[in-house]
């Protein structure tokens, strides 16, 4: 019998007459799979670091003055009359104040051109700082995969002599096959775990509410970030975004911690409005990034969660690698150029969502009124240039109530998540309840013209699904405060008052 030992130190397969040594169609695509996630890996590295390089020598085109009597970048006259000179640390050029920055080092703090700072950050998020220089890696070609055999070969009555002899090289040849892709492929996966090691860790909790529609997602801490800086620290922070439909609506995030690789936050980050059918569909997107005092945010690694796996009222605690997800969407060339995607779910065909509120609805049988609470609206569309809304809700209870009927709540400045906590009340008798319609939309205020309209629903006895239950329930349930959250729907709304 022969026998094929794994152990710490290697892989040793023992030679013999035996066929059974040649991988399977099965076990190259696993390898092929393996060398093609490695090749888009070093692709995306690749050109990332192109924008680099190409955003660097922009810069160094752009130059207009000498370096000497006038402003190395901007031309400005310097000295006597002119901006104030300082020598950058690197190139030793004069520049003025304001095409300088200005770095923290030990002992004391230097200027640098914008062209050497960038030079710094070009080396430092490269990665050239660590390999000095950028070596050339190669990855073994594909393997092709063969057609399907025949099920049952035809065997000769009589193999002769000579196939007898080449029998122990065939199988000497597949030994040495076997062990040489079981070599490329074990090299291949250490390269993909040290890319992902590099990344750092991040450990955090997730717990699905199911009274209260609510995901709690506490960030705790992350260790052995990447560092981002020219000083080997960065400066992290974490993103969160709900896929399908990720957006700025749905998009929540930490507080920046400074000059750090092993952050602690302790920070819980709520999702309000999340239902079970959510739950089920829903992926939860969590990003690290790093921010950059010009503006120029960069991406570190990412964890996905499936919403489905949490079990309802239970919080669950995870720990995992950072990842750097390959990227089969479009970006926008705006997070593309900072190396921050922007992903477009594979579910982006569907209807845009306007976004969900939450109604509380009672009738105080002592004051012979309906209690309509406005508590809180999450998702909204964004209606601005800046990607945010001005939200408000109006409520109209329908017909026949005139301008009694008609009640708005505060507007909320620069907000896809508003929360209103207003009560309105209508006079009227329970047994004409039934006939009525209570009207909710929702609208971005606008400052001289009309208002843009966002989304709404309606609750009443023509209504269906879970518009018909609240209105159902409110009716059956005398002095007894319901809350429920609606979806919005595109309904056709002229102008708002």
């Amino acid at each position: 019998m022969t026998d094929a030992v794994m152990g710490t130190k290697g892989v040793h397969v023992q030679s013999g007459p035996c066929l059974g040594a040649e991988l399977t169609d099965e076990e190259k695509e696993i390898i092929n799979s393996v060398i093609v996630r490695a090749e888009k890996m070093e692709a995306m590295e690749q050109e990332r670091i192109g924008r680099l390089v190409n955003r660097l020598d922009n810069m160094k085109k752009a130059v207009c003055g000498d370096g000497v009597s006038r402003c190395l970048l901007c031309g400005e006259q310097l000295g006597a009359g002119g901006d104030r000179s300082v020598v950058c640390e690197d190139c030793k050029k004069n520049m003025c104040t304001k095409c300088g920055v200005q770095a923290n080092a030990r002992p004391r703090s230097v200027w640098l051109c914008k062209i050497c700072s960038e030079q710094r950050e070009v080396w430092k998020r490269s990665g050239a700082w660590f390999f000095k220089g950028l070596p050339k890696q190669f990855l073994p070609s594909p393997m092709p995969i063969s057609r399907a055999r025949d099920p049952s070969p035809q065997k000769s009555p009589a193999a002769p002599p000579a196939a007898v002899q080449t029998q122990a090289p065939v199988a000497s040849e597949l030994d040495k096959l076997l062990h040489s892709n079981l070599m490329k492929c074990l090299c291949l996966m250490q390269y993909i775990a040290f890319v992902s090691a590099t990344l750092g860790s991040l450990e955090f909790t997730l717990l699905y509410d199911q009274g209260n529609n609510s995901l709690h997602c506490s960030i705790i801490r992350a260790k052995g970030l990447k560092p981002m800086d020219s000083n080997g620290l960065a400066d992290p922070y974490v993103k969160l975004h709900l896929l399908p439909g990720a957006s700025k609506s749905n998009k929540l995030r930490t507080k920046t911690l400074r000059n750090t690789r092993n952050p602690t936050w302790n920070e819980t980050l709520v999702y309000h409005g999340l239902t079970d059918e959510d739950m089920q569909r829903k992926t939860l997107r969590i990003s690290v990034c790093d921010e950059d005092k010009f503006g120029h945010n960069e991406f570190i690694g990412e964890t996905r969660v499936a919403l489905k796996k949490l079990k309802f009222n239970q919080k669950k605690n995870f720990y995992v690698c950072l990842e750097r997800v390959v990227q089969t969407k479009r970006t926008s060339t705006a997070g593309g150029a900072r190396g921050i995607a922007l992903y477009e779910d594979e579910e982006g065909a569907e209807l845009e969502e306007r976004g969900r509120i939450l109604i509380s609805l009672m009738y105080s049988s002592q004051l012979s009124r309906l209690i309509v609470g406005v508590i809180r609206c999450v998702h909204l569309a964004a209606m601005d240039a800046n990607g945010y809304s001005d939200p408000f809700v109006k409520i109209c209870l329908k017909p026949d109530m005139g301008k009694k009927a008609k009640n708005k709540t505060q507007i909320k400045k620069k907000t896809l998540n508003p929360e209103f906590n207003e009560e309105f009340s209508y006079e009227i008798k329970h047994a004409e309840l039934a006939k009525k319609t209570l009207d909710i939309s929702v609208w971005d205020y606008d400052i001289g013209k009309c208002n843009d309209y966002i989304g709404g629903c309606q609750l009443g006895i023509t209504a269906k699904g879970e518009r018909l239950k609240h209105w159902y329930e409110c009716l059956k349930n005398k002095d007894k405060k319901i809350e429920r959250w609606h979806t919005l729907l595109n309904e056709n709304h002229v102008s708002s008052d």
